[in-house]
């Protein structure tokens, strides 16, 4: 099924369309900074839901995991059932989960909302962003739209941060999950006047063993990375989990190759762009993560900033994004869109290592402006051109599985990434603890070791999008 717009305005008249895109952009807003903005309020989350370390990261990982594994299954359901429902269903019950996670009176019931608030988020996305490229048929047009959409992506990452910051500290931790009800209330309402009603076309079968599977797959890897913080890389509980992750995505693959309708049709990634811009969005899912984790908490444990002052300081990286964002749909004119991601995710890789090499004892003007600006710059690249990247060349019957697709790519990114990255400072942590290091200097080590890895990620991804992807600008591919 696909969705079908019957009413020209939507098509035609210029003003409507892009009030559309800002709403669906809004969700999409809503949707990134949730993996990000209770960043800062960990610690005094912490504090009143009595959750360690441990649990903290999971508070990022209850959500990121079910939105990185029902994803695909999200962009499938929305070809199947319409954009526009899809989309609404998943605001619907994005704000509820939201609402329902300001209350939490425990750890339990504040993971269980977050799992929720992920789910709700693999509906939205998907369709958002297959809403996106029908509005906009025009190449000229959707390389416009496509560009604010990445914008909007990297800027709710950034300013995930800043915004916890000042919610946490006037409000207290419920107001970063609070702030999410009234907009949904108000996406929700606008929408219905903005984009016509879905048209259903035929129904095909849903793929749910290739959707049992993968999900199994994605929550178990992720689960066995986590574990190797507790008991090793050798542990029977990581090698289980490992093994049964092994499994699980080997069947999801046998199943997709043999299904009439397939979750992940695997002749997509013929496509060079697709696969290209999915490799890059999962490395920078996996980079980003772990840098604004790791940065919010460093802030806040080593420096000592309070809640409003760790948010405060990523202003510069958000406002660099911002510009460098609006700018870049021209840098892609000229530079072509390969050329323009590597060069992202180079300028990404150089800040992170810059940012690496902070002591214990940083200030804010001396040793964290310079390279947030640097990181800014490249996120700002690196999250528009790898989302229009990951879209182009798609039929509009496959809308929904490429949008579900790289919001999938993010997401698994996001959550390997920060397992993997989490698990590497606590070793390199403990490694300097043992050696007889001051606290700050053990917790500053591990976390210098969290931004390396990110480096290194945004390194691989520029390397594979070198590698797979020709350079193309303004409908020409350049070889």
């Amino acid at each position: 099924m696909s969705t079908v717009y019957q009413n020209p305005s939507i098509q035609q008249v210029f003003p409507l369309r892009w009030w559309a895109l800002i709403v669906l952009s809004l969700a999409q807003f809503l949707v990134v900074l949730d993996a990000s903005i209770v960043n800062i309020a960990l610690p005094s989350l912490g504090t009143d839901l009595q959750m360690n370390t441990n649990m903290l990261s999971w508070v990022i990982t209850a959500y990121v995991l079910p939105f990185g594994g029902l994803l695909l299954l999200g962009g499938r359901l929305a070809d199947r059932y319409g954009h526009r429902r899809l989309f609404i269903i998943g605001v619907a019950g994005f704000s509820l989960a939201s609402g329902v996670a300001g209350l939490a009176q425990s750890g339990t019931w504040l993971l269980a909302a977050r799992a929720l608030q992920g789910a709700s988020a693999a509906l939205l996305a998907p369709a958002a962003l297959a809403l996106v490229a029908k509005l906009f048929m025009d190449p000229r047009d959707r390389a416009k739209a496509l560009g604010i959409w990445g914008a909007v992506a990297g800027i709710g990452s950034a300013a995930g941060v800043l915004l916890g910051g000042v919610l946490t500290s006037s409000f207290g931790w419920p107001a970063v999950f609070y702030v999410n009800v009234p907009i949904g209330l108000l996406v929700i309402a606008a929408i219905p006047f903005l984009v016509s009603k879905d048209i259903a076309r035929e129904r095909t079968s849903l793929d749910m063993p290739g959707a049992i599977t993968v999900t199994a797959g994605i929550v178990t890897l992720v689960a066995a990375l986590s574990q190797i913080e507790q008991g090793g890389w050798t542990s029977p509980v990581t090698l289980g989990l490992a093994g049964l992750s092994l499994v699980s995505l080997n069947a999801f693959i046998i199943i997709e190759k043999r299904v009439s309708h397939p979750l992940l049709p695997l002749a997509i990634f013929d496509n060079r762009f697709v696969l290209g811009g999915n490799l890059a969005m999962l490395l920078i899912g996996g980079a980003t993560t772990g840098l604004f984790f790791a940065l919010s908490v460093y802030m806040q444990q080593v420096l000592h900033y309070d809640a409003m002052k760790a948010g405060l300081t990523q202003l510069p990286l958000a406002g660099a994004l911002v510009i460098i964002a609006g700018a870049i749909p021209a840098v892609v004119a000229r530079m072509g869109m390969r050329n323009t991601l590597v060069i992202s995710l180079l300028l990404l890789a150089g800040g992170l290592v810059w940012l690496a090499q902070t002591p214990s004892n940083a200030t804010f003007a001396v040793h964290l402006l310079a390279p947030t600006l640097m990181i800014g710059i490249g996120l700002g690249g690196a999250f528009v051109v790898g989302t229009e990247l990951a879209v182009h060349g798609v039929s509009d019957n496959e809308a929904g599985l490429a949008s579900g697709l790289v919001n999938t790519s993010q997401q698994i990114g996001g959550a390997v990434g920060l397992a993997v990255l989490t698990t590497l400072s606590f070793i390199r942590t403990t490694d300097l603890l043992g050696g007889g290091a001051l606290q700050a200097e053990a917790l500053t080590g591990g976390y210098s070791w969290v931004f390396l890895g990110a480096a290194a990620l945004s390194v691989i991804g520029a390397i594979l999008v070198i590698l797979i992807v020709r350079n193309h600008t303004n409908g020409e591919v350049i070889d």
